[in-house]
């Protein structure tokens, strides 16, 4: 492989200090969920191992998850570009375009064989031979197999390339297939959301450099550090949810109140993700804390599961301030029924005892 810069090379090339690069690989390690013992394992990372040559290509998909990508703040998407890896195609990002495109495409494939990552946005179409989808005069899935034939791990962005997406919804005219049904002989890391949140995408890049090695993976091939708790368990309006407070309407006063919005089609009780921890735009909000409910978008299937407005459920929710009333009187009866149970038994003990203790008869007597 040859050999390139680490990224602590290019930072102090920079005129970055020693100090703040120390701060920031703390704040990488907060930001993916490790603890202080964990700073100078990234230092070291960051100091000793060349920067990772990532290919990203494109089939069906419409750049959400590029233009989230972008938007990163924790690490700067600038720093993960210029800086942690060497991102050395991606024709929606660089500079060349056409066959000088194509030819970085190649030598990146040749020189780095069995080193570098290729990213993956959007879907490859298998029907009429792929030719749904071209890139550089060629099917996007013969680009894709290609591309991952010496890949040392695949990422999956966003919603398409993990499961399809609306592409593949039905009656998916074009058979868009997620990624993993094409390449079925790479470590592939999926990283669903239409689109991912930024800092989830380029905290995956962290993890995958700092450690070289794939993130903790749930059932689905989700990194766990990011997918393994679902919306609704983090939401700030769980207590409404708990107690049975819910919208009935958009715009209600319930909603002003900032409710629940389950019945409104909150998807959050059945969607992992981390948005409720981590939030958008720099942790400035989400979906359900700018009223609206989670649509589920990463998880598998989310266009083919009825209207974003359906109720996750058709179970009657028990919510405790809703029952409360009901609960106390329940309560209230069953002790008041405990009550006389317990006057009537102590009547009957007494009155056996007042026999047991009587005076004998004078027939007994005699």
């Amino acid at each position: 492989m040859s050999q390139i810069e680490t990224f602590y090379d290019v930072m102090r090339k920079q005129g970055i200090t020693r100090r703040s690069f120390m701060k920031y690989c703390s704040l990488t390690a907060a930001a993916l969920g490790l603890g202080p013992a964990f700073v100078p394992k990234i230092a070291h990372a960051m100091e000793t191992l060349p920067r990772t040559p990532v290919i990203w290509v494109h089939g069906l998909e419409c750049t959400c998850c590029s233009e989230s990508f972008i938007r990163s703040a924790h690490p700067l998407a600038g720093d993960v570009v210029l800086s942690m890896i060497s991102l050395d195609y991606d024709d929606t990002l660089m500079a060349a375009a056409g066959h000088q495109a194509e030819a970085a495409l190649r030598d990146t494939i040749e020189r780095y064989r069995g080193n570098y990552i290729l990213a993956v946005e959007g879907n490859p179409p298998l029907n009429e031979d792929g030719m749904y989808c071209i890139v550089g005069g060629k099917p996007f899935v013969d680009q894709l197999r290609e591309a991952a034939e010496h890949a040392k791990a695949i990422i999956s962005w966003g919603a398409c390339a993990s499961y399809g997406c609306v592409q593949a919804a039905h009656p998916n005219p074009t058979r868009a297939v997620p990624v993993h049904q094409v390449i079925t002989d790479k470590p592939i890391i999926r990283v669903p959301g239409c689109p991912p949140i930024a800092e989830v995408m380029t905290g995956v890049i962290t993890y995958m450099l700092t450690f070289d090695r794939l993130p903790e993976l749930d059932r689905q091939g989700r990194p766990a550090m990011f997918y393994g708790q679902r919306i609704h368990d983090k939401c700030y309006r769980r207590p409404h949810f708990d107690a049975g407070q819910f919208v009935e309407s958009w715009d209600d006063d319930n909603a002003r109140r900032g409710y629940c919005l389950y019945k409104m089609g909150c998807k959050g009780p059945t969607t992992y993700n981390a948005c409720s921890t981590i939030r958008w735009n720099e942790g400035v909000s989400f979906p359900i804390q700018s009223g609206h409910g989670c649509i589920g978008c990463s998880e598998d299937g989310f266009w083919d599961q009825g209207s974003f407005y359906d109720r996750v459920t058709d179970l009657t929710q028990f919510g405790v301030e809703a029952n409360a009333d009901q609960v106390g009187m329940a309560a209230a009866g069953a002790v008041a029924g405990g009550i006389a149970l317990h006057t009537a038994v102590s009547a009957l003990r007494s009155a056996q005892k007042k026999v047991q203790d009587r005076p004998s008869t004078a027939k007994e007597e005699a």
